[in-house]
């Protein structure tokens, strides 16, 4: 079998069989194929597409192509939950030990954020002493003793993605449907879940910018995991504004506890629920998303969920008493209100704007190697639809650099947008792919 082959082969738009693409990702992955034939093949790709099959195999290729996690030793269904990423978006930090708290055993790899925002990883570092590097076997026993635990990702989950994902970076072929969802889900399916949930985000603050490229994308996605044996939803999201009110690590940390606590934003709170709800009724631990809405609302109002979050912090090295009393947590040296220089509705919110503020004040990484500031970032009063004076407080600001917060400040009011006519709020939830 040649590379020479299979590259004229896409080239002519014809399929790729298993055997043509097992070949081509055990070889670049090695190191066999040089950059050159598989940046040929990638444009191919990019230009003339895959069906299904191809995006299904190129996936399952991917995730072989390192480690596959066994979990099979934990007791019960395990079911993943995965987003596509946005501003403000600290959804696992409610949303697992809300599941986890019904008995739906959730064992997550995560990952460090690069860009406006910290991963999830970053943010449960706002705990003192929180830890991820653990072996697999910490984390499997942990997930049997307490019903949950979240590791960092291993070098060896589906290397052959984050080689392939560096070289369509340089060579302008991110942007295609089967590559996207052939990325997301070799890792999924890597590691080891037997359900997975996806939450794609739509919108200015979200990859998939278009609704109905996040609904493609959910569809690939879906099939790809269904294909695969994995029972697999994709909920579409709105990602026009951030989710909730805080964007910032240990702003959002603070933020799920309220939730856990029976507070939190409004939009937030009903992410959870839906994600929630699908990740319940997959695991069998309820018969319709009804029955598993109840009980999720149950552990939040019995404390069972707050709890649930507490034992996973301190079994990972970190300080329970931080759950309990979220003041311990990181706090920036200025405070200060961001007030509007504008009267009326506000119809617009830049959100990606949003995220780079944060970026700004120290709240995410331009570079592998930047060191993430904990503290800062901002927590939002106003947002779409919502009536605003002159002189109101839109947000407020936590920083530690004067001059980062008055640059953050000048970029945060150029995200808003204002009109004299009362704004119709958009739905959360868009749409889901089953």
């Amino acid at each position: 079998m040649r590379m020479y082959d299979i590259i004229m082969k896409k080239r002519n738009n014809e399929a790729l069989s298993k055997e043509e693409i097992d070949f081509l990702i055990e070889g670049y992955t090695k190191g066999e194929i040089p950059d050159y034939q598989m940046s040929a093949l990638t444009m191919a790709i990019f230009f003339n597409k895959m069906t299904a099959e191809e995006t299904l195999n190129l996936t399952m290729a991917m995730a072989n192509s390192g480690d596959m996690l066994d979990l099979s030793a934990i007791k019960g269904v395990k079911v993943d939950k995965h987003s596509t990423g946005g501003v403000g978006d600290k959804t696992s930090l409610a949303l697992i030990p809300m599941v986890a708290a019904v008995g739906v055993p959730t064992a997550k790899m995560s990952g460090r954020g690069l860009g406006h925002t910290g991963g999830t990883i970053d943010k449960l570092e706002s705990f003192t002493g929180f830890r991820t590097d653990i072996s697999t076997e910490h984390f499997i026993e942990q997930v049997n003793r307490i019903g949950i635990s979240i590791m960092g990702q291993t070098a060896d989950l589906a290397p052959a993605d984050k080689k392939l994902y560096a070289l369509r970076d340089v060579t302008a072929t991110v942007d295609n449907m089967s590559l996207i969802a052939s990325s997301i889900m070799s890792k999924k399916l890597a590691a080891g879940a037997d359900a997975i949930v996806l939450d794609v985000k739509t919108g200015s603050g979200a990859f998939m910018k278009k609704e109905e490229d996040s609904f493609a994308l959910a569809r690939e996605m879906v099939a790809i995991g269904n294909g695969a044996g994995r029972k697999t939803i994709g909920v579409i999201s709105d990602m026009d504004q951030p989710l909730g009110r805080a964007v910032g690590n240990a702003l959002e940390v603070k933020e799920a506890i309220d939730t856990l606590n029976g507070g939190g934003p409004e939009d937030f709170k009903e992410l959870c629920l839906t994600l929630g709800s699908y990740m319940v009724v997959a695991a069998g631990k309820a018969a319709d998303k009804e029955e598993a809405r109840t009980k999720l609302s149950e552990v939040i109002t019995n404390g069972a969920a707050l709890e649930k979050l507490a034992e996973f912090v301190e079994a990972q090295g970190g300080k329970r008493e931080e759950v309990y009393n979220p003041e311990l947590l990181p706090k920036a040296t200025m405070v200060q209100e961001i007030l509007s220089e504008e009267e009326g509705y506000i119809s617009g919110i830049v959100c990606d704007e949003i995220g780079i503020c944060s970026l700004i004040l120290g709240g995410g990484r331009e570079t592998k190697e930047s060191e993430i500031d904990l503290s800062v970032g901002l927590v939002l009063h106003k947002k779409k639809g919502d009536y605003v004076t002159k002189g109101e407080s839109l947000a407020t600001i936590h920083a530690n650099d004067t001059d980062k917060l008055e640059a953050a400040k000048k970029r945060f009011l150029a995200a808003y947008t204002f009109s004299g006519q009362k704004i119709e709020k958009a739905s959360l939830i868009r749409g889901v792919v089953e």
